[in-house]
């Protein structure tokens, strides 16, 4: 059985990737093979802690932090600091929701966000990810050139190497060191993530020593003064001569409010948003313990406890090193070396070591974290072929082929060449990713779903919702540009997602939240409301083998004007003597049929031991609240032999397989579910009696009652085609408003007629009849000497124009015809066979052309010993027509007020 930990579920093109491994779903089951594919070795501390904490420090820390202070003051920056802490904490409270409410594989965000909200928010949400993952190593990386250069650089204005700077400098030499770096973190991911979790440990306490000997050399230090010079151009060097001062007040006041400037490296103004940007690019690690979920032993445990502990960690580290600079420095040397905690500490090298371990072990650590996002979507084959090679993993369970896609595109992001270039991007790509995974959890909370149970319960639908709402703002407050460009991505690979993705076994908050909506309005929905002017036709149409009704299925389809279509079928037999009910595997074989139509319809079986009182059940209970049908739709009743339909359409041919439908419905099986249609030696499952007796018990339970006959020679619907043939041969439907069995009730403004009106109206409304002309036949007896179906036909113009039903009005003299109708009352079993076959012939003079006509169709006999016979002229009546429409209606429906 599909379960949350399969794949997605291929068809179409997708089948063509072929059978990779998914070490989620199949290697849990395949012996020997299991350990290697799906490695689980590590615990909290290494598998969460020291990743986030190691990725939050990072180069932000040692490079930025006095940067942060130096344009935005003590206040500033620490308002800041507690916005985009804040903004953290709300989507840390929605991860620990999420991966405490069951078990959570590799992939990290994007396995979380993909089974909470389904494949097209999931792969959008986590392909965006995955990109801000690609950047922040790319961040990394240019960082620790940054400050590679920085001591070992050679000086700008000089041509000759001077000590340990020895390095030439410039944009193409940054790039070049950029790559060697960069492929010094593939080589050690390619070796595999175990190794460098183990290791990340004593870089966490090379890191931790640094910042040690930060916070105690302002205790050893004396104030000191320093000489620092920058080159803007070519030519224009400028010199600052910034102090030291060690803990002073004076320093501190200096420092409290914001003083925004040039940044030296880019030379371009700062301000709040762009140096909030920088600021919270330590803040995106947050979800690296997550990403390393394929690696932990209980990943529900360790990602909420781990990333807790480290979040609290690092921001306690980052308010005192706040409180350190703004207090020891003055503004000056803030704003104008980013590596001031080397010229500010006891032991120099020490720090510098500290900046290396932590850069590298972030980039490492991004680039590892996106390698197995890249390697979660490649296994639940979103994108296709392109990404397919991404599933290859080593025998080790090391996803080799991803962490060469993630190097390749963060090579490309090294060309920025300046860290603060690439800092917005990589704070809205965040952020956009933070709000997604709120708003998974948000879904999941307003969904109300039984099977949301997380363990961590500190979390509600507001801390979600503030969340997102932060995010969305900080975006458009970082960068307008960016924000909307990254929405605009997001929305497109939805879209792409939404029509090219295989369907998911993985299940859909969509259907949650719709059920959750539904019911809400359904319950508001209320049937002692209703109102003549808002009247629609809610459809039960009953089909016994679909192979001979699916025109007509399409054709009601068009008729309902967006109310409820069902489809109903009955089956024959006694759930008293049957094992196991019999109706509910054949759902998914009929609402593949609604699939491969087009229609929007739902689907209503049932078990009855005839088909009258199955009928009956589904026109009860069928629909739910102030949904329920008010029409019933049957086929005609006749002798002829249906023709198969799945023989002429392409979707139903066996010349046009596929891998199924994804719900386990293959076309042969499709084919063999029903039955051939009814030939010479079938017999007939419905007599003529208990047909007429489902007309009449439709018309006392309220419902108006459609017939349809020859809707077999519509031509089949398929996307592009219309019904209309060309603008020299325009359609036509035509309306018989007179109930042309009883010629005494001339009346065309009865309930009946009036019903019959507004189906042929609403058909005309619809998209594929909308170019048809709708022609309204009257029948008078023009010989009269009275002249008194003048004022009827005025009277009937009238009532056309109130009911503001644009037709064209034909009079058609029926003297002739009515002068064979026999007997001296309108009851249908004294018509001759004469009158109705001149009656027939009358209409296929004037309705031969036509695409469909409506007729008025008699009340049914009340005594079941003429059900034959009222068969019998009805068939005589619509003989040879083409597709028609009985319809005879019991409820008003038609309305001339506002």
């Amino acid at each position: 059985m599909a379960n949350e930990h399969s794949p997605l579920l291929v068809h179409g093109v997708y089948s063509m990737m072929g059978d990779a491994e998914d070490s989620r779903g199949g290697s849990a089951v395949t012996g020997e093979a299991s350990p290697k594919s799906n490695p689980r070795k590590l615990n909290t501390f290494f598998g969460v802690m020291v990743p986030t904490i190691l990725s939050m420090f990072s180069i932000v820390l040692f490079l930025r932090t006095g940067f942060v202070v130096g344009h935005a003051g003590l206040l500033h920056g620490l308002l800041m600091l507690c916005v985009a802490y804040f903004i953290i904490s709300l989507t840390i409270l929605s991860i620990c929701a999420i991966s405490t409410n069951g078990a959570v594989e590799g992939g990290g965000a994007y396995f979380m966000i993909s089974r909470s909200l389904g494949p097209e928010f999931g792969g959008s949400i986590g392909l965006m990810f995955y990109l801000a993952k690609v950047c922040a190593c790319g961040v990394y990386v240019l960082g620790l050139v940054e400050a590679i250069l920085d001591i070992f650089g050679k000086d700008p204005g000089s041509a000759v190497s001077q000590g340990l700077r020895v390095l030439p400098q410039g944009y193409w030499y940054t790039v070049l060191y950029s790559s060697l770096v960069l492929l010094l973190c593939l080589v050690v991911c390619l070796v595999g993530a175990h190794i460098y979790a183990k290791a990340s440990f004593i870089i966490l306490l090379v890191v931790t020593m640094s910042l040690i000997s930060i916070i105690i050399s302002p205790l050893i230090l004396s104030p000191q003064r320093f000489n620092i010079t920058h080159t803007y151009g070519n030519n224009h060097t400028v010199t600052v001569n910034p102090s030291y001062t060690g803990f002073n007040g004076t320093t501190l006041k200096n420092n409290l409010g914001p003083q925004y400037s040039l940044d030296y490296s880019t030379n371009t103004m700062m301000s709040f948003a762009t140096v909030f940007a920088v600021m919270f690019t330590s803040c995106t690690g947050i979800m690296a313990g997550a990403n390393m979920s394929g690696e932990l032993k209980n990943p529900s445990e360790s990602i909420p406890k781990g990333t807790i502990i480290a979040v609290s960690y690092t921001f306690t580290v980052y308010v005192l090193l706040f409180l350190l600079l703004s207090s020891t420095c003055d503004r000056l040397l803030l704003i104008n070396d980013y590596a001031v905690f080397q010229r500010v500490s006891v032991w120099p090298p020490f720090v510098m070591i500290g900046v290396y371990c932590a850069s590298l072990s972030a980039a490492m650590c991004s680039m590892i974290g996106a390698s197995r996002i890249l390697h979660a979507l490649a296994l639940d084959q979103l994108f296709g072929l392109p990404l397919a090679p991404a599933a290859v993993t080593s025998s080790s369970g090391n996803p080799w082929v991803s962490v060469l896609y993630t190097w390749g595109l963060v090579q490309c992001t090294l060309f920025a060449g300046q860290l603060n270039v690439i800092a917005g991007i990589v704070t809205v790509f965040y952020l956009l990713a933070y709000a997604a995974v709120d708003l998974a959890c948000l879904a999941l909370e307003w969904a109300s779903a039984p099977n949301f149970r997380p363990t961590f319960q500190f979390f509600s639908w507001h801390t979600c919702l503030l969340g997102i709402v932060s995010c969305v703002v900080m975006m458009f407050v970082i960068n307008p540009v960016y924000s909307s460009a990254s929405i605009v991505l997001l929305l497109l690979l939805l879209l792409f997602l939404h029509y090219h993705s295989p369907t998911s076994s993985w299940g859909y908050i969509s259907q949650a939240l719709i059920f959750h909506q539904v019911r809400k309005y359904l319950l508001m929905l209320d049937s002692r409301k209703d109102h003549v002017k808002f009247w629609r036709p809610q459809v039960l149409l009953m089909v016994a083998n679909p192979r001979s009704s699916c025109q007509l299925i399409c054709f009601v389809n068009q008729l309902k004007k967006g109310g409820l279509f069902i489809l109903g079928h009955v089956q024959i037999g006694d759930l008293d003597v049957l094992p196991a009910d019999p109706v509910q595997p054949q759902y998914n074989f009929w609402l593949s049929l609604v699939d491969k139509l087009g229609v929007k319809a739902f689907v209503d079986l049932t078990l009855s031991p005839s088909v009258r009182q199955g009928t009956q059940h589904l026109l009860r209970i069928t629909g739910l609240g102030g949904m329920k049908p008010n029409t019933l739709v049957l086929g005609f009743y006749d002798n002829c032999y249906p023709e198969d339909y799945f023989l002429q359409d392409p979707v139903f041919c066996e010349g046009d397989r596929g891998e199924g439908d994804n719900f386990g419905v293959d076309l042969p099986s499709f084919q063999a579910h029903f039955p051939p249609v009814r030939h010479a030696e079938s017999p007939r499952a419905l007599q003529p009696e208990e047909y007429v007796s489902i007309i009449h018990d439709a018309i006392k339970m309220g419902k108006n009652v459609c017939l349809g006959r020859y809707f077999f020679q519509l031509p089949p619907e398929s996307k592009g085609v219309t019904y209309i043939r060309g603008n020299d041969n325009v359609d036509t439907i035509d309306v018989w408003p007179t109930n042309l069995l009883s010629p005494g009730s001339a009346s065309y403004a009865d309930v009946s007629s009036l019903f019959l009106l507004q189906m042929a109206c609403v058909l005309n409304m619809a998209n594929r009849w909308r170019r048809a002309s709708l022609r309204i036949f009257v029948c008078v007896a023009s010989e009269s000497g009275d002249q008194g179906w003048l004022a009827n036909e005025e009277q009937f113009r009238e009532l056309l124009g109130m009911l503001r039903i644009r037709a064209a009005i034909k009079i058609v003299a029926w003297d002739n015809v009515a002068r064979m109708f026999r007997g001296p009352n309108s009851e249908s079993q004294k018509v001759s066979e004469d009158f109705l076959c001149a009656v027939n012939t009358l209409l296929r003079e004037h309705s031969s052309t036509a695409a469909v006509r409506f007729l008025y169709l008699p009340h049914p006999p009340s005594s079941s010993e003429l059900s034959q016979q009222y068969l019998t002229q009805l068939d005589t009546l619509t003989r040879d027509l083409g597709p028609t429409l009985l319809i005879h209606g019991v409820t008003p429906v038609t309305c001339t007020e506002l």
